[in-house]
C-alpha cells in the first residue's frame, strides 16, 4: 500500500497528462507495490477535483471480457466514472487532437431509472430498474504511454474513459434478451468489427450488478438517471483526425439503433 502523499503525487502525474495531452510511464515501474485499492484512491482523488466544474452522470466497466480479465491477470472487471463533460454528440465532430492515443468501443449503454442497490444488486435488480438499453460507443483514452498499462495503471487512470456517445433509440429491457444484442462498427462506412452483448460478461447486466456491488464497497451508489457503460461488444478500434465511426445494433433481425462519432 502507498501512503497518501504518493497516491497525491501519482493522482497529480495523471490530472498533468491528460491537461497537456502528454503519456507518461506506466505508474508501477516507480510503484510496482501500487495495488488496486491504492489505484482507486487514485482515480477518486482526481475525480474530486473535476466535481467543481463538472459532475457525475455514471460509471463505465472495464475489462468485462475472460480475455481481457486473462490479459491482466485478474478475476474481475474494474471501473471508471462517467462525467458531464466527457458527453460527446452525435451532430459535433470531437477534436482528435484533445487526446493522447483515442481508441472507441461499442458498447450497450444503461439508462437507469430507479436507483440500485448496492452490496445485493442482482441481474433482474438491473434490469428491472433500467429504464431503457440504449446504443453507445465509449472513447478511451490512455495517459499511460503506448497503452503500456497494468491493471493498478488504468484504474488510477479512471479505467482509460475519455467521453461517450449515446444514440437516439431507447429499448426497454424487457423488448430484447440483453444478452443476445448483436453489434456492428464501421469506419467511414466499411465495416471494421463485429461483435454481441454476451461478449460482456455472458450478460451485460452480470457487468452493471457487478459495478453496483463493488462501488458500494467505497460508499458509492449508481442512481436513477445514470448511465451505464458495462463493457464492449467488439474489440477497441485505434482514432485519426478526420474518421467518422457508426455503429449498428440489431436482435433476431430487428433493427435496434445506431450510434456514431466524427473526429476532426
Amino acid at each position: 500500500m502507498l501512503t497518501s502523499e504518493q497516491r497525491d503525487g501519482l493522482a497529480q502525474r495523471l490530472w498533468c497528462a491528460e491537461r497537456d495531452r502528454a503519456p507518461i510511464a506506466p505508474l508501477i515501474d516507480a510503484h510496482p507495490e501500487l495495488t488496486a485499492v491504492d489505484a482507486y484512491e487514485i482515480q477518486l482523488g482526481n475525480i474530486r477535483r473535476r466535481l467543481s466544474a463538472t459532475e457525475v452522470v455514471g460509471h463505465k466497466v472495464g475489462l468485462s471480457s475472460p480475455v481481457m480479465q486473462r490479459m491482466m491477470g485478474v478475476d474481475e472487471p474494474d471501473y471508471g466514472h462517467l462525467l458531464a463533460d466527457m458527453r460527446l454528440t452525435e451532430d459535433r465532430p470531437v477534436d482528435a487532437g484533445r487526446y493522447c492515443h483515442p481508441r472507441v468501443k461499442v458498447e450497450v449503454g444503461f439508462l437507469l431509472g430507479a436507483d440500485l442497490p448496492g452490496e445485493s444488486c442482482t441481474e433482474q435488480d438491473v434490469l428491472d430498474r433500467t429504464e431503457a438499453l440504449v446504443p453507445a460507443i465509449e472513447l478511451i483514452d490512455s495517459r499511460i504511454a503506448d497503452w503500456r498499462i497494468s491493471l493498478p495503471d488504468t484504474i488510477a487512470d479512471n479505467a482509460s474513459s475519455a467521453g461517450f456517445v449515446l444514440g437516439q433509440e431507447r429499448i426497454r429491457p424487457d423488448e430484447v434478451d440483453p444478452r443476445a444484442i448483436d453489434a456492428v462498427l464501421c469506419r467511414d462506412g466499411e465495416q471494421i468489427a463485429a461483435g454481441s452483448s454476451d461478449a460482456v460478461l455472458g450478460n451485460p447486466a452480470t457487468a452493471v450488478a457487478w459495478l453496483a456491488r463493488k462501488v458500494a464497497s467505497f460508499g458509492v451508489r449508481l442512481w436513477a438517471g445514470n448511465v451505464v457503460l458495462p463493457g464492449s461488444c467488439t474489440r477497441a478500434v485505434d482514432v485519426s483526425a478526420g474518421q467518422r465511426f457508426a455503429a449498428e445494433f440489431s436482435a433476431d433481425g430487428r433493427r435496434l439503433g445506431e450510434v456514431s462519432v466524427s473526429f476532426v
